[in-house]
């Protein structure tokens, strides 16, 4: 038999190999994540006071002696009944009297028992029938001239597609997430048959409509100096490709101070697209690590934050990888996402926030920091761990920005939760029909982000916005933003 043959490498090899396989590693773990894995990133760190069932000393489990024990304890109360939910007050109500039957004459009323149950009737479409009679009023030259009531301000002047209807149909699709061959089987279960190049020109009015009015809120929204920004892509059907989709990208922004959110439409994701759009910006920008950001032309005007919540997710992915270092970053991060949960609560103003960081957030930094510094030689650069350590050392001084003024966030996830409308979008009409309907879906995404961020409810927020947008005055736009 022969021997096996001795292989033998160097230790740079051994070493590229190593890296190699935990980068391996990694991605196939990335990959059952993205597969098989909860998506909560909630992590709970170990107390030193609640031992885990392995932390149990071994002493313990030797077996004591055991003596007899006797207490009382109060009698457990009997279960209730659980209690149905309160219907809400603002719903009307329609009575429904039921008598006993065979009730004898002389029965005398002592009361009622009212019982309420929820009921629920489907949407109807109406027609508004707008009737305006006309006169004859005599004038003294004895001509006659007639005199009729102008319309009222309607979105499509020579359409027969009322405010409330565009906006069902808007809400409808960003919202609610219904294509229009969807909308248009619904309209059928209701003996109404609109075509679906119908419901498309409806939806091309309103967009227009519209558009001033996003002009203004991106205006307002570049006059701010603090924004977050990320990207989120959007399928396009397109001539250049035939059977398959382009991958445009929705750039999104997001000014805490006014709570206006607003998506700007690119084809691609490279710097181009916010190179454009913060071309006069001035203030300060919180994003991800995304390159992008890194040089843009008006860099000397904006000064970057980074998310925390980003490289915190990083340390998280990592868990599988090297569980006692991931856990032992998560406990600092967990710290500090504490402190800002107690600002939250006692609800403090921006100079309290700013010296409760300074006081408690900072020396968990330089812990951070100094922890990131140790460990950055001691790990693999493919390995999960070490991605981790480097992405968080690259952005710490954008990381840290944040505890200079008490305004500024953590992290960007206010961003990220605007975002997910167009996710659930790309699950359930899959594509945009254009580059043109995908920025048409920029301006309607930008409203609706809006009302939500506002607490503003978007159907009676887009019915009256429709109702009087064509005759209303441009320097007054403003106005009519969600929740002014």
């Amino acid at each position: 038999m022969a021997s096996e043959e001795q292989i033998t490498i160097s230790r740079e090899e051994f070493e590229a190999l190593k890296a190699e396989n935990a980068w391996l590693k990694q991605q196939l773990a990335e990959l059952k994540r993205l597969i098989f894995g909860a998506k909560s990133e909630r992590f709970i760190g170990a107390t030193n006071d609640q031992p885990t069932l392995f932390d149990v000393p071994a002493q313990q489990a030797i077996e004591q002696p055991k003596e007899e024990i006797t207490y009382t304890r109060n009698k457990p109360q009997e279960k209730k009944q659980p209690l149905r939910m309160e219907l809400p007050a603002h719903l009307p109500r329609r009575d429904e009297v039921i008598e006993p039957e065979d009730l004898p004459s002389n029965a005398k009323l002592i009361g009622e028992a009212i019982t309420e149950i929820l009921e629920y009737e489907p949407a109807s479409a109406y027609v508004r029938h707008i009737i305006r009679k006309k006169y004859i009023v005599e004038q003294t030259d004895e001509e006659t001239k007639i005199v009729i009531a102008p319309l009222p301000c309607l979105p499509i002047p020579k359409g027969n597609a009322g405010a409330s209807m565009l906006s069902h149909i808007l809400v409808s699709k960003f919202i609610d997430h219904l294509p229009f061959y969807r909308q248009v089987q619904i309209f059928k279960r209701q003996d109404l048959n609109i075509a679906e190049s119908t419901i498309g020109g409806w939806f091309n009015a309103g967009c227009n409509l519209l558009i001033p009015l996003y002009e203004v809120m991106k205006a307002k929204l570049l006059s701010a100096d603090y924004l977050m920004a990320d990207e989120t892509p959007i399928p396009v059907l397109t001539k250049d490709k035939p059977g398959a989709t382009h991958k445009g990208y929705h750039w999104v922004y997001y000014d805490p101070g006014e709570k206006l959110v607003l998506f700007d439409y690119q084809k691609t994701r490279g710097r181009e697209g916010p190179d454009e759009f913060l071309e006069n910006y001035h203030g300060y920008l919180q994003t991800d690590g995304y390159t992008a950001y890194n040089n843009l032309k008006n860099h000397s005007n904006i000064t970057l934050l980074a998310c925390m919540a980003h490289a915190r997710r990083k340390f998280d992915h990592a868990r599988d990888n090297d569980p006692l270092l991931a856990e032992q970053a998560l406990k600092m991060f967990q710290d500090l996402y504490q402190i800002e949960q107690q600002a939250r609560d006692e609800g403090l103003s921006y100079d309290a926030i700013q010296q409760l960081r300074q006081r408690e957030s900072k020396p968990i930094l330089d812990q951070l920091e100094a922890w990131l510094q140790e460990q950055h030689n001691k790990t693999l650069p493919k390995s999960a761990i070490g991605t981790a350590i480097t992405y968080t050392l690259t952005l710490w001084p954008r990381l840290i920005r944040y505890i200079d003024q008490g305004r500024f966030y953590i992290d960007n996830n206010l961003i990220e939760n605007s975002i997910r409308p167009v996710a659930l979008g790309r699950k359930n009409y899959l594509f945009a029909g254009s580059h043109e309907a995908a920025q048409q879906a920029a301006v309607i995404y930008s409203l609706v982000g809006t009302c939500k961020i506002n607490n503003v409810e978007p159907f009676a927020y887009l019915t009256k916005i429709l109702s009087v947008i064509p005759d209303y005055p441009v320097n007054q736009l403003h106005k009519l933003l969600p929740g002014k």
